[in-house]
């Protein structure tokens, strides 16, 4: 199973977000779930990267499938909308092929 912890403050400001583990929903290369949760979650790192000037340390480990993105400022509205559109595909996600496969959660820090 695929877990997302996103991490937020008390108020819901986003702090970062933390992706691990595999989906299991098929076989390695032909798991759509891995594929939709890997594209959903690299397009927002890339785009986080190319349309703000958001200060942000991001770290991958492809041999367990995590990737960790951290922001080091308040988030500007840019960053905001492309984890908001992010977190909506991965429940979308999460929805159509269930929590066997994909988690999504959210945490206080």
């Amino acid at each position: 199973m695929t877990t997302i912890t996103i991490f937020q403050s008390a108020d819901g400001t986003y702090k970062g977000f933390r992706c691990e583990g595999h989906a299991g929903f098929a076989e390695r290369g032909s798991d759509i779930v891995c594929a939709a949760v890997s594209v959903l979650v690299i397009n927002a790192v890339n785009s986080i990267e190319t349309f703000s000037r958001q200060a942000f340390s991001c770290e991958q480990d492809a041999e367990n499938g995590s990737i960790d993105l951290e922001l080091k400022e308040q988030p500007e509205k840019e960053t905001v909308l492309l984890l908001d559109s992010m977190v909506l595909g991965l429940k979308q996600v999460e929805q159509q092929y269930g929590k066997k496969y994909l988690r999504v959660k959210f945490k206080e820090v």
